[in-house]
């Protein structure tokens, strides 16, 4: 599958969405390894973590193949997305 830039950054931005929502549960719940968490709260945080992760992995992939795709490599496309992500946009 083809993937265009400004869909590598919108990924990006639901993984740092996804990974911000894993981090406000863990400071309103606790660590999940203390074990003081009700089996609402512990689903609730698996599924988080579940999402941030596959999200990560569809990201790391469309970018893999993007730079494939470029002929450039993987670590100049994720600098050039981490610019993007900084810059307003539009820009």
């Amino acid at each position: 599958m083809s993937h265009t830039f400004e869909e590598l950054v919108a990924k990006r931005r639901a993984v740092d969405a996804a990974h911000a929502q894993v981090e406000e549960l863990r400071e309103t719940y606790g660590p999940p390894a203390e074990g003081q968490l009700t089996a609402t709260q512990a689903d609730t945080y698996e599924t988080a973590v579940r999402a941030w992760r596959d999200l990560a992995r569809d990201l790391r992939t469309a970018l893999s193949e993007y730079a494939r795709d470029e002929g450039r490599s993987l670590t100049e496309i994720e600098d050039d997305v981490r610019r993007a992500m900084v810059e307003p946009e539009g820009d």
